[in-house]
């Protein structure tokens, strides 16, 4: 046995110091031939040897030296072969066969692993003992990793094992184990399964002790813990506490554990003492940020926050946003002739900065655990370009029901007084009013109040790239005298939004969502009547960088035409619609260059938007607008840039010439006109931070 480690180590040593003469090779590629069962990014990730960055292996540009170069061990590429012999072997290719080629040059490495994998011992039987009155067997077979057929992956075995064990621990038993037993035939490729388990005693929580607060109270814990002394263990309950209590944000870390990792002695003793240790961290937090946006020119914004205010885990904030910044007034500093020229005809419609400021306080604990209510107060002055400004004051009370639950429903009662101030052709080809006086009658300020609900099942895996999940948002806005509102406004607003994400091998991702949503009159009925007045800022628009691409930001949709008072120029305006359809679809691949900063994206935009009752909806009214376009990764999230195509010509309309004393009298229609000449022209940029959806 000494003999024999005394060799290998000498083979070892003796390997290392030819390895150590060779001169220093660039891997140029990195293939792998005859894998199936095993993706390529699988096998990477297993071995040592990498290949080389785009730059310094795409064979057009290498000989300039540029990129990232990773060299061959020689020592670490034989033991790379171990490797994958090993992992397929856990993952049940037990015949399988790695073999190199490797093409060297005084400078460069060309390596190969081909693969053969064979077939595989699959499993011909798997049974779960001990476990027949506390689970249902058949059920939980079923939500396994490892099925019988599968190959006998050892991988999938652990996990199998650990999923029972999380199942007894959240049905009271904290001390539950499940032995693995397995009997494996190489030569007949079948293998036969057992999980044996030992549930151990149930039990339930008697003591919770808190160790590590100063500042904050004991009880504002013990309030935010789902773990109660008397209800029986679950683990998830411990999960959940934890999750609570870092979401106050003022613990630098949270644990919530079980003091005894072994069972008591005594069978009589059936409880469990729980420690929950925390460390404190501020309990003040100062956001400030800027940026710019074609639609917004420069922006900033900044917020105060103070967790656990007053005590009782609530959150006090004090928010404010500025934009138009540059352009709009008093900070007038010519920029929409350069910088923010996009804004350069909105400006004479609204000349003036945008603003928000809120002052919000939320109480995570309200009532129970389970529910979380918050009020705020606001006031606001935000600009919709080329469709509408608002200007309001107001406040909000919501309580989001079951916030911790996959299905929250979140309702609140909102009342702001404010005006909404749109084009006056808007007025008078939607709301046939058309006088100046009328209409700064329906722009005068006036109460607005409304009852929205919003339920929402959220099931991605990140906010702000998703890769994998979906998630599905309903929304409900009721508006009239019964909760406050002026006579004027008085609707009923519904809104659905479904989006999917499908993972395609490691980094690739294919996307869809569909976008729908209709405003209908106080007393809903089949025929769905027109609703005689809905403020501009709540109908539907369409068109942007997170809508349908190939129209700019509104213009999807009804529009009506103005010739200008003294002139011969007409300009379009958007009316938005009662009622929305938006179908988007893309592709997000990684990108040859650079591909941890930058992917690549294929996309088509359906979408229509229209005013019910003065228009029908049809199949052939759809606006299809396919694309391509870039993805940056930033702090901030993906930068973008999107150019779509439209091959759609204006959308017909009324005609309106506006008068000396500011009325407006309809002189004609408008007929649809065809898409402008060139493939150039046809094309639409869209530039936005974060994902379309």
């Amino acid at each position: 046995m000494r003999a024999s480690l005394f060799t290998c180590l000498a083979a070892i040593i003796t390997a290392s110091a030819a390895a150590s003469q060779e001169p220093q090779r660039i891997v140029r590629t990195l293939e792998f031939v005859g894998n199936r069962a095993l993706d390529d990014e699988l096998l990477r990730a297993a071995i040592e040897t990498t290949n080389s960055s785009w730059w310094a292996t795409f064979p057009l540009v290498f000989w300039i030296g540029l990129g990232e170069k990773r060299y061959l061990d020689e020592v670490g590429f034989r033991r790379d072969v171990i490797r994958l012999i090993v992992l397929y072997r856990a993952s049940g290719y037990m015949s399988a066969v790695v073999d190199t080629v490797v093409a060297r040059t005084p400078r460069d490495a060309y390596v190969t692993f081909r693969i053969h994998e064979g077939e595989p011992v699959r499993v011909t039987k798997l049974e779960i003992l001990g476990v027949e009155p506390l689970l249902d067997v058949a059920a939980t077979k079923r939500d396994l990793p490892l099925h019988v057929g599968d190959p006998f992956n050892r991988f999938l075995l652990v996990a199998s094992a650990d999923t029972v064990v999380a199942r007894l621990k959240n049905r009271g038993y904290p001390y539950a184990e499940v032995l693995r037993n397995f009997d494996s035939d190489a030569g007949q490729r079948r293998a036969e399964v057992t999980l044996e388990v030992l549930p151990g005693p149930r039990m339930w929580i008697g003591d919770v002790s808190i160790q590590g607060v100063d500042a904050i109270d004991t009880s504002t814990v013990r309030r935010m813990l789902t773990v109660t002394p008397g209800a029986r263990y679950r683990q998830r309950d411990l999960f959940q506490s934890q999750r609570d209590l870092y979401a106050m944000d003022v613990f630098r870390s949270v644990s919530v554990v079980l003091v005894d990792s072994v069972p008591p002695s005594d069978p009589a003793d059936t409880t469990v003492v729980v420690l929950v240790r925390v460390v404190e961290g501020a309990r003040h937090r100062v956001r400030i940020g800027a940026g710019y946006a074609s639609l917004d020119c420069i922006r900033t914004q900044a917020a105060w926050s103070a967790h656990d205010f007053l005590g009782g885990a609530r959150v006090l904030t004090v928010s404010g946003r500025l934009s138009r910044l540059g352009v709009g007034s008093p900070s007038t500093w010519g920029l929409e002739q350069n910088l923010c020229r996009p804004l350069r005809d909105d400006l004479a419609a609204d000349s003036l900065l945008s603003y928000a400021g809120t002052v919000s306080l939320e109480q995570p604990a309200f009532v129970s655990p389970r529910h979380r209510a918050s009020i705020s107060v606001f006031a606001e002055r935000r600009r919709e370009i080329e469709v509408y400004t608002r200007e309001a004051i107001g406040f909000n009370a919501g309580v989001t029901f079951n916030a911790r639950r996959e299905v929250p429903v979140t309702v609140t009662w909102g009342y702001s007084l404010g005006r909404t101030r749109a084009q006056p052709a808007v007025y008078c080809s939607v709301f046939q009013v058309c006088d100046q006086q009328d209409q700064a009658f329906l722009s005068q300020r006036r109460a607005f109040a409304a009852v929205t609900a919003t339920a929402v099942r959220d099931r991605i895996n990140s906010p702000v790239d998703p890769t994998r999940g979906s998630v599905i948002t309903a929304t409900l806005v009721h508006a009239s005298r019964v909760v406050g509102s002026d006579s004027t406004y008085e609707f009923n607003r519904g809104e659905f939004e479904i989006a999917r994400y499908y993972p395609l091998g490691r980094y690739a991702v294919f996307a869809w969502r569909l976008r729908s949503g209709t405003i209908l009159p106080q007393r809903i009925t089949l025929s769905g009547p027109r609703v005689a007045f809905v403020p501009p800022d709540q109908r539907f628009y369409g068109g942007g960088p997170n809508s349908v691409r190939g129209y700019g930001r509104n213009e999807l949709g009804p529009r009506v035409y103005v010739i200008e008072s003294g002139t011969t120029d007409t300009v379009p305006a958007p009316t938005g619609g009662n009622s929305l359809l938006v179908l988007n679809t893309e592709l997000r691949l990684p990108s040859p260059l650079w591909a941890q900063r930058m992917r690549l994206a294929a996309f088509v935009d359906v979408g229509r938007v229209w005013q019910r009752g003065a228009e029908v909806f049809s199949l052939d009214s759809l606006r299809i607008t396919p694309g391509v376009g870039v993805r940056f990764a930033t702090p901030l999230g993906p930068v973008r840039l999107d150019v779509a195509y439209n091959g759609y010509g204006a959308e017909p309309g009324p005609v309106y010439r506006e008068e000396a004393n500011g009325d407006l009298t309809q002189v004609g229609t408008r007929p649809a006109t065809p898409p402008p000449q060139g493939f150039r022209r046809r094309l639409v940029v869209q530039f936005a931070v974060g994902q379309a959806f």
